[in-house]
């Protein structure tokens, strides 16, 4: 995840400050600040705002990148006051041995400070190889090139999907990776069974993959 520029956010982490909800319960009683504008951002404060104290979104402008339909819930929910909105960034954080008590909010009409005893910043991912870098591969601008017939990369049995890869044309959607998914399993096959006849199978038809998935009528 994205680190916000938020000043000395790092002391909070993991104990007030989160990139992630893996359990809803660890907000419940909390005053909450949600940071973003994207579908997570949203989502998160309309699934959180019955569990938390207190819910306050905040984006850098009144416009979302979110599905209309949740920003429209959140606006709702904010005429009605059940949570708060405000237009601006966070600024600076307040707290003692990593637990959260307050947030400075930076908006058009100066500053603001909030109550907040967890946080959750949604700024998106950060792409960094990590090890990967020092396996040899040949770089793209952080990106691992493959070739389209495989997705193979510079070393063969090497394979790389999603937005990790890039190739001429390359669109980062999710339908794209389902089909690089595709070509690339065949090709790892071929290698991990070489010589074996590789047998197509359908879910509209295919009473074992039905069974498997457990919609066998």
């Amino acid at each position: 995840p994205k680190r916000p520029p938020i000043p000395h956010i790092e002391i909070y982490e993991g104990k007030s400050v989160f990139y992630s909800v893996r359990r809803m319960e660890e907000f419940r009683g909390h005053d909450l600040i949600i940071v973003g504008g994207g579908d997570s951002a949203l989502d998160w404060t309309l699934n959180l705002q019955p569990v938390a104290k207190s819910v306050t979104l905040v984006h850098r402008r009144p416009e979302f990148r979110a599905a209309p339909d949740s920003v429209n819930k959140m606006y709702a929910m904010q005429e009605m006051k059940e949570l708060d909105f405000q237009v601006g960034q966070v600024a600076g954080l307040s707290g003692a041995d990593g637990q959260l008590s307050s947030a400075t909010i930076k908006g058009p009409s100066g500053d603001i400070e909030v109550p907040c005893t967890r946080m959750l910043p949604f700024f998106g991912l950060t792409m960094k190889l990590g090890p990967i870098a020092e396996w040899g591969l040949n770089l793209h601008e952080n990106l691992i090139p493959v070739d389209t017939e495989k997705f193979q990369t510079s070393v063969p049995g090497i394979f790389a999907v999603g937005d990790i890869n890039w190739y001429p044309g390359k669109l980062k959607l999710i339908l794209s990776g389902f089909h690089e998914v595709a070509l690339m399993a065949q090709a790892a096959k071929r290698i991990v069974s070489p010589g074996e006849r590789i047998v197509f199978q359908y879910t509209t038809s295919s009473t074992s993959l039905q069974k498997k998935l457990g919609v066998a009528g």
